[in-house]
């Protein structure tokens, strides 16, 4: 029924307002009272839940960063069955993001191409509602995914990202660290590691026990992978996220002219699964096996998710696959995951 309405309703729609559009469903859930109803119908298998970063998440699935950038719909997010929310990302100064259009679909590869910006509206308007949150009794674990303020020169990154953590730390379960969109100039640099170590060393002290992972891109190099392994390792990290969208546009469906006239941007979903998988299991075999690894890109069913942990994921997220699967998908991955 989903993909019929999204067939002849949802594609027609700007892809950016068609999101604000499902973002007030999610909100409202729980004002009118469907979202307890669904929650109980969505809810994981507590067989399922997993037990990392000091923590215990009631589903190894989650909603990877970029769907609620202000942590506005937690709540809502929550009764969908995602056992987690990674909201963000959050940059120290509100900013508008890119100019419109940003954000494009690619039906036939079941991807999209955004180039958002870090759109949000900043570290101190986030606390409040983080704090509301973070206070019920039922909710999914809420992590926070951090970057830098476009205004701020990336030689000036550390002191940026160490507002955000003052700010949002005491009121995060987790913290990312993210040096790997594509859509902030100079961000991906960070990702070098005589300015990724310092950067990571300083944000986990000021987050002061709040457990601190790093984001990294698809597109580094196997032996840099490996060398962000070893340097989460060395500083004590709690884990890597992996990974962020892809700059690669090999391998797609939808014909060249039509990618190239969208232009520049991240492109997410399912063309990005296999180098997703391929970091994962480089990962896991750098690192040690407490290490939490929370693996994205191109997740779109219970099988992907299993294939995820059976490679050596701690954790499992998806995005894309929401706007083309509709609202019931964490329902349907944990009714999945409960069979398998």
């Amino acid at each position: 029924m989903y993909r019929l309405f999204f067939r002849l309703v949802l594609s027609r729609l700007d892809p950016e307002f068609a999101h604000h559009l499902a973002f007030v469903v999610i909100r409202v859930l729980p004002v009118v009272g469907i979202g307890s109803l669904l929650r109980r119908w969505a809810r994981p298998d507590p067989r399922r839940a997993v037990h990392t970063l000091g923590l215990t998440f009631p589903s190894p699935f989650g909603l990877a960063a970029g769907f609620d950038k202000d942590a506005r719909g937690v709540r809502g997010l929550g009764q969908l069955g995602f056992g987690h929310v990674e909201i963000g990302t959050v940059t120290a100064r509100a900013q508008p993001g890119n100019p419109k259009p940003r954000l494009f679909r690619l039906i036939r590869d079941r991807a999209v191409i955004n180039r958002m910006g870090f759109n949000n509206a900043g570290a101190a308007a986030a606390v409040p509602r983080l704090e509301r949150e973070a206070g019920r009794r039922i909710r999914p674990v809420i992590g926070v995914n951090i970057g830098k303020s476009r205004v701020v020169e990336v030689d000036d990154a550390i002191p940026d990202y160490l507002e955000s953590t003052r700010l949002l730390a005491p009121h995060a379960d987790y913290l990312v660290v993210n040096v790997s969109s594509p859509n902030t100039p100079g961000l991906r640099g960070l990702q070098e590691l005589d300015k990724l170590a310092p950067l990571l060393e300083a944000v986990r002290d000021a987050a002061a026990g709040v457990p601190v992972l790093v984001k990294i891109a698809p597109d580094l190099r196997d032996e840099e992978v490996l060398r962000i392994a070893e340097l989460t390792v060395r500083l004590r990290l709690a884990g890597i996220v992996a990974t962020n969208t892809t700059l690669s546009r090999e391998g797609l469906i939808t014909p060249a002219a039509e990618v190239e006239a969208i232009g520049a941007g991240g492109l997410s979903g399912a063309p990005l699964a296999a180098r997703s998988l391929e970091v994962l299991r480089l990962l896991r075999g750098a690192v040690p096996p407490e290490l939490c690894l929370i693996s994205v890109g191109g997740v779109e069913t219970a099988a992907d998710v299993a294939q995820r942990l059976a490679a050596g994921a701690t954790l499992v997220q998806g995005y894309t696959a929401f706007l083309y699967r509709g609202p019931l998908w964490a329902a349907s991955i944990n009714r999945g995951l409960r069979q398998g």
